[in-house]
């Protein structure tokens, strides 16, 4: 026969994993996310955007002189067609700053 202790202990062994886990609610930005002005702690409160996937974000903006459509942020490592619908409700795009032009 097997000790109620015994068998309480692992019930609560195999719970307790549980019941520690936070609740894990989509992060969500309070207003839209520009592409072409934000910084990585702001992309980093879209739903899924890590530290790594935001500076890859940043990295195409300075290459390509920024987004011209959102559909383009699927050009960036680690977002593709799944990853771009659930992040489209909290993107904006402004145009691209573009660099100062100087006069004489």
């Amino acid at each position: 026969m097997s000790n109620p202790f015994t068998s309480l202990a692992m019930a609560l062994v195999l719970a307790l994993p549980l019941s520690a886990a936070p609740d894990r609610a989509p992060r969500a930005p309070q207003r839209p996310v520009n592409l072409n002005t934000a910084t990585v702690t702001e992309l980093m409160q879209l739903p899924r955007i890590g530290q790594k996937t935001a500076e890859r974000i940043i990295a195409f903006r300075k290459q390509h002189g920024g987004f011209q459509r959102p559909e383009e942020l699927m050009n960036v490592k680690g977002i593709g067609e799944k990853s771009f619908a659930k992040l489209k409700p909290f993107l904006a795009i402004s145009p691209a700053p573009h660099p100062a032009v100087r006069t004489k």
